[in-house]
């Protein structure tokens, strides 16, 4: 871990014409360590007549105070999951302290790649040629021009980009700062670097907007929950098991969670259309979360728990939202050939499990009629699961972690907070409207088994169901309601004890992003090459190459498109037991100037048979138990590529120019 000092440069209390010359201001502070010349100040205050005093001074009626209650509890709600967010991200990196590089080196992997065109569009002369560029791309798949609005789900990044434009624009008319920055010294013989807070800031308005996002994610649960249990303290319940079980959330999208009791109205179908809308755009797997919800709803329906009429008004309301969602995204074909679009066509003439096998066929009727494969590694994903099929592209998934099937010890933590207990009750005692919610569990409960990485989706709605302990429906037979909230209290006071635990061991993490090697790669490329060279390498090294030098690449971290598995795999050759003369012929044919050689990628091996050698064995077996290629160059014993560059961790390889016939 890097030591470092801030040291204020942007405003100095020393004296006001130094003040004056300061076109920043300093936002509100997050590291531990106080700066010179900021105060903390108190926000929490009393009243000596208390809350009655407060409502009977504003003149407020009981229902008002309640209304008004409730609207602060989401506000604090809100804000404290934002700070809580906001303090777990700066204790594990430091983000404060790190200059604009060591930001950008930070977003990682697709990250990065995204916030390479939010970067783009807001260093535009205007927004409309920042838009056009991203339309327009030249640098993600060199030597191809691609429409990034419709191959990726960027339309975050363009409404981000847009409000940091307005925002600075308008700051800038008026003459208000909008940042601070400091002088670091990183120690160790290390150079000072420059680091700016406030929202003036690119990156550091970009992580508040999705802290923000979050924080309103929050008053939606708890809205959610009080909905559905019919008491605002199952609301509080939802919130808190989210914050016990928070370690099990990597990520939560703000999915749709309609009840779909009081289906019907037309507000109710807009509503519920541009809350799928909302999800579908910026996610490119929300077709698969949405599937199971049109599965649920549909075996809701085949039970007798949804009415013929609400089930085609929701049937209807998803294709009107599937076709403006592929309007928006100019004609991306993964939306139609996906298993969620051959359901909700043939879910009108199919019913029970002949649905299941008409959706499988149309969809595989569909992807052949329009030529379309983007998502056939998401079949060879869920096919790998129940047989022993496997390739390259299943392999890149199956050997890491977060894509294997569900770890123990998760379900193990889940009843140690009693998350799992009482979803099990819950699931026990459902009747009526809420089957839907049970089944969706369930749902969400197989993906999980199937592929740990998507417990971000059960964990946050198991917290929804265990608001219904507080839902006199199903637990009245406790006792009036004292009892039963009694009882409820008891149950969150046991959660809490291992809650607790969970929550300062998330606290307790503190680190320091650093990244020294990959700094000095990024350097030497902007020193030393072209702004038009063209590199490849490991996905995620090129997300960075690609947003911090603006260098064009071959290959990026998004896999969800043939071509760029293909691309990516004669990338990945490097690392396969095949000659030196085939890689480079592979390279040559892509138009790569410059390989970024990792030898790590060479010798990881996460479990047997999960190397890269490895991997690339089950494509290539003639050339099995041959000393891989990228051993060969890191030894030099076969040096086919010039390398031009080297640290600890990367290696530049030159890689010579093609020739016309391999073009």
């Amino acid at each position: 871990m890097v030591a470092k000092t801030k040291k204020q440069t942007g405003k100095s209390p020393a004296t006001q014409t130094d003040r004056d010359r300061s076109p920043l201001v300093s936002p509100p502070g997050k590291s531990n360590v106080r700066r010179p010349g900021r105060e903390g100040k108190v926000f929490n205050s009393t009243h000596s007549n208390g809350l009655s005093g407060i409502r009977h001074k504003l003149g407020l009626t009981p229902s008002a105070a309640a209304k008004l209650g409730i609207t602060l509890l989401l506000g604090k709600f809100r804000t404290t999951s934002s700070y809580h967010l906001t303090q777990l991200f700066e204790n594990d990196r430091h983000f404060s302290h790190l200059s604009n590089l060591e930001k950008e080196m930070a977003f990682r992997t697709e990250m990065g790649l995204y916030y390479s065109y939010y970067k783009t569009i807001i260093e535009a002369p205007s927004f409309l040629d920042g838009l056009h560029m991203v339309m327009n791309d030249r640098l993600t798949e060199h030597p191809l021009v691609i429409n990034t609005l419709k191959r990726f789900n960027l339309y975050p990044e363009v409404v981000l980009a847009s409000w940091y434009r307005m925002y600075t624009g308008v700051m800038g008319y008026f003459g208000i700062p909008t940042k601070m920055c400091w002088s670091i010294n990183r120690g160790e013989g290390l150079t000072p670097v420059d680091s700016c807070e406030g929202m003036g800031d690119p990156a550091y308005f970009y992580v508040a907007c999705v802290f923000l996002l979050n924080g309103m994610m929050m008053s939606i649960f708890f809205m959610y929950g009080s909905y559905l249990s019919g008491s605002r303290l199952g609301g509080v319940i939802t919130t808190l098991c989210f914050f016990f079980n928070h370690g099990e959330v990597s990520a939560v999208p703000l999915i749709s969670l309609s009840g779909y009791s009081n289906v019907g109205a037309l507000g109710t179908m807009v509503a519920l259309g541009i809350s799928n809308l909302c999800f579908m755009l910026p996610w490119q797997f929300a077709q698969f979360v949405l599937l199971t919800q049109v599965a649920s709803l549909f075996a809701s329906y085949i039970l007798g728990y949804l009415a013929a009429a609400k089930m085609q008004s929701i049937l209807v309301t998803h294709m009107i939202t599937l076709g403006v969602c592929f309007v928006l995204m100019f004609g991306n074909s993964m939306l139609l050939t996906s298993f969620y679009a051959s359901s909700l066509v043939s879910i009108w003439v199919m019913q029970g499990l002949a649905w299941v096998g008409s959706t499988v066929l149309l969809k595989f009727l569909l992807s052949t009629v329009l030529g379309a494969s983007d998502d056939a590694h998401i079949s060879g994903l869920i096919k790998s699961k129940f047989t022993s099929y496997k390739d390259f592209h299943t392999l890149m998934y199956t050997c890491a972690a977060e894509f294997d099937f569900m770890e123990l010890e998760t379900p193990v933590r889940y009843l140690k907070t009693l998350l799992l207990p009482i979803n099990v009750l819950v699931v026990a005692l459902i009747a009526g409207r809420m089957v839907y919610h049970s089944l969706q569990l369930v749902a969400f409960a197989v993906l999980a088994i199937l592929i740990m990485r998507l417990k971000l989706f059960l964990t946050p709605h198991m917290c929804i169901m265990a608001s219904l302990i507080c839902s006199r429906q199903l637990f009245g037979w406790i006792g009036e309601k004292f009892k039963q909230h009694t009882v409820v209290f008891a149950v969150l006071a046991i959660m809490a004890i291992q809650g607790m635990t969970n929550l300062q061991a998330q606290w307790a993490i503190i680190g320091e992003f650093s990244n020294l090697p990959q700094e000095e790669l990024l350097d030497w490329i902007q020193e030393n090459t072209r702004p038009n060279a063209v590199f490849a390498g490991a996905m995620p090294t090129m997300a960075s190459v690609k947003l911090s030098t603006g260098r064009p690449i071959v290959n990026h971290p998004h896999y969800e498109d043939a071509g760029l598995r293909e691309r990516t795999k004669l990338v990945y050759s490097m690392y396969s037991r095949m000659s030196g003369e085939t890689v480079k012929r592979n390279l040559m044919k892509l138009g790569v100037e410059f390989f970024i050689l990792e030898d790590s990628w060479c010798t990881r091996r996460t479990r047997p048979g999960c190397s890269m050698p490895e991997i690339w064995d089950i494509e290539d077996p003639q050339n099995v138990g041959k000393t891989p290629l990228c051993t060969h160059i890191s030894r030099n014993s076969r040096p086919h590529f010039t390398t031009v560059f080297s640290n600890d961790i990367y290696k530049v390889l030159k890689v010579p120019k093609a020739t016309k016939d391999l073009r």
